[in-house]
């Protein structure tokens, strides 16, 4: 997951445990080639955001109305870069 370093994002890490549920949200449809999905915790708290190589796919399938659920799988301390300090499993629901 990419942008957990900026506006202190990273402090949220502290509230997830492994198997907790997640948000994912797509920018609203504008003129953007290139929209993003946000990752957010289930109270609106913004963590960042998914990968541009998943972003290209993703954001169109939910804007078309998917459905998509993400879990963390693995949370992480400092001592690890900040784009890898959660990795999300997502599961597009059919």
């Amino acid at each position: 997951m990419h942008g957990t370093v900026f506006a202190d994002r990273a402090d949220h890490l502290d509230r997830l445990r492994p198997g907790d549920e997640l948000l994912l949200l797509p920018d609203p449809p504008v003129d953007d080639d290139d929209p993003g999905v946000w990752v957010h915790l289930p109270d609106g708290d913004l963590l960042g955001h998914l990968p541009p190589e998943i972003e290209a796919w993703l954001a169109p399938w939910l804007l078309r109305g998917g459905r998509a659920e993400a879990r963390a799988v693995r949370v992480s301390g400092d001592d690890v870069p900040s784009w890898r300090r959660l990795l999300i499993e997502v599961a597009c629901v059919v």
